[in-house]
């Protein structure tokens, strides 16, 4: 560990001559968290082999061998970062990782999962309440969205990823299942809203405490959890199909009483009895860390060295990892950045949270020219695909319904049954993007730009069809591609930042995503869904956002992230 100590020091701007940089000449004192056995160092000398370990090849030079490259953060938190990401390499790949997949692919499987379920009760219940405005339903649920997206996101780098993590589902879960008594058409929107704003935390706090524990060779897992946002679509559809296609009032029935429209609210129940045994496996069968590298970027190094020590431990693994290890990259004098806060005594606990929160999280997402460019695209990429997606998708089957009784065959029945088969194709396409991400030739980059100009044209395909079958077929092609597109959105996104602003970095996306896709159930109020308008302007937005991954600066393949 000595060698990659006095490489990270040095490259964080400190002299030998009057900085802790001159401990890691000498033998380091026995520190508390030492290991009683560990793994010799392998002689890695940089974070370079990090990202050559376990066969992943890289052809960068040493200097772009982190997914942002050197010069864009903060010095000390980089050499900080690039220790922390060595020792996690050295741990590698094990049980403790692999239990995160899974209780992180619930958060994936409730972002897709609890859209998808507004989508499919919107014909029934427009059928029994008959409002004026039925996109207001999906308005509720953006706004929630929205809201949770904000504050779950930017409260991770405030308070910590941990609480987030295990609130999410919880919250989900309830309203979800109270849901399900709504006496009228706005008491469901209410409910939407609240679910939703549980929802809206899943992806901003989850891939960021997985993508910390993640060593640089399995990055690419990050893309492979969208499987569990395919395979929700795949349950919801499933479960639908005979509660929606059989026990909810058909399109051409002029009368719409709640005893004959029930199968929606058995819907409710059983979706949210599905996040709340999700919330129970992740809430008391499963102990999670708080991430490292946000412990190390709020000064705290010393119980960050000690939860790499506990991954190290559940992984049966040893770990070289010391406290002087981070500490030899901070120069004479260096003050910790939390350091001075502790000092000082503020009696109530949610005035120090709240003082937190400032615009310098911000603005260290636009500290130098590269930066700013690839967190404002980013940004206009989220937003683009935010009014997009569910301006199309959020009223797939209404659109399937209505045009499919242009085509003589919109029953309910095979309404669901087509929603089904389309939600099917998802999954192959988000294992596809967890290979193509790691591609030479495509990389992030390359297959994020792809498929987010296919799916647009896919879209516009669609409106060429002049059977059901046809539509359907355009339809499956649409959500194949549309999945690829998630999946590498999904984990792209936090390789960009950097883990003190991680949290923030993701709620700027979200809340853009969110904002714009507040604007959808608008357009989707004063333009008619039964004409392909809705369809050109979400494939537009869809190309538009392809052509501007393009300019992004940074490619991550092969990279650790910060």
């Amino acid at each position: 560990m000595s060698d990659i100590r006095v490489s990270l020091a040095s490259m964080a701007g400190i002299e030998n001559g009057n900085s802790k940089a001159d401990l890691a000449t000498t033998p380091d004192p026995q520190p508390e968290l030492e290991p009683k056995s560990g793994l010799k160092d392998d002689g890695a000398s940089s974070s370079q082999d990090v990202a050559h370990h376990d066969g992943i090849e890289s052809d960068d030079d040493d200097d772009d061998a982190a997914a942002i490259p050197p010069g864009q953060i903060d010095p000390v938190y980089e050499a900080k970062a690039k220790i922390l990401n060595h020792a996690i390499q050295q741990i590698g790949m094990g049980r403790y990782q692999y239990q995160l997949f899974i209780v992180v692919g619930f958060g994936w499987a409730s972002d897709n999962l609890w859209p998808i379920t507004t989508s499919l009760i919107f014909t029934p219940i427009a059928n029994e309440f008959h409002p004026s405005r039925p996109p207001l339903l999906s308005l509720s649920q953006n706004i929630g969205l929205l809201a949770g997206a904000v504050f779950w996101g930017f409260g991770a780098d405030v308070f910590g990823r941990k609480m987030a993590f295990s609130l999410t589902l919880g919250i989900t879960a309830v309203f979800g299942m109270v849901a399900a008594g709504a006496p009228s058409f706005a008491a469901i929107g209410v409910f939407a809203a609240l679910w939703s704003f549980g929802v809206g935390g899943n992806l901003p706090v989850d891939s960021a405490i997985f993508l910390e524990f993640l060593p640089a060779s399995h990055q690419y897992l990050l893309t492979v959890l969208s499987i569990d946002w395919a395979l929700a679509q795949v349950v919801a559809t499933l479960v639908a199909w005979p509660l929606l296609g059989t026990l909810t009032c058909q399109e051409d029935v002029a009368v719409c009483t709640r005893g004959e429209n029930m199968g929606w609210r058995y819907f409710m129940i059983a979706m949210g009895g599905l996040t709340l045994l999700m919330f129970v496996v992740r809430f008391l069968c499963f102990t999670v860390y708080e991430s490292p590298k946000y412990l190390m970027g709020k000064g705290r190094d010393e119980e960050a060295v000690r939860v790499v020590h506990e991954v190290a431990k559940r992984n049966g693994a040893a770990c070289e990892l010391t406290l002087g290890d981070l500490r030899a990259c901070e120069p004479e004098g260096y003050v910790p950045p939390q350091a001075a806060g502790k000092k000082q005594y503020v009696s109530s606990t949610l005035r120090r949270r709240l003082e937190k929160v400032s615009l310098e999280r911000v603005r260290a997402l636009f500290a130098t020219r590269r930066l700013a460019l690839s967190t404002g695209l980013i940004m206009l990429v989220w937003a683009f695909i935010g009014l997009g997606y569910p301006l199309y998708n959020a009223f797939l089957p209404y659109i399937q319904a209505t045009r499919g009784a242009d085509f003589g065959d919109g029953s309910t029945y095979l309404t669901y049954r087509n929603s089904l088969i389309i939600a099917v194709l998802g999954i192959p396409g988000a294992l596809l993007g967890g290979l193509l991400v790691e591609t030479r030739f495509l990389g992030r980059k390359g297959t994020l730009a792809s498929s987010t100009v296919l799916t647009g044209v896919f879209l516009y395909g669609s409106t060429t069809a002049t059977t059901s079958a046809a539509l359907l077929g355009w339809n499956c092609a649409f959500n194949f591609t549309s999945n690829i597109m998630y999946a590498v959105l999904y984990s792209y996104t936090p390789e960009l930042f950097p883990t003190p602003q991680r949290g923030t970095g993701n709620a700027l996306t979200a809340t853009c995503n969110r904002v714009f896709g507040i604007m959808a159930p608008i357009v989707a109020m004063f333009a008619n869904l039964e004409t392909a308008a809705p369809v050109y302007t979400s494939g537009a937005l869809f190309i538009a956002a392809g052509l501007l991954v393009l300019a992004l600066p940074f490619e991550s393949r092969g990279k650790a992230a910060l």
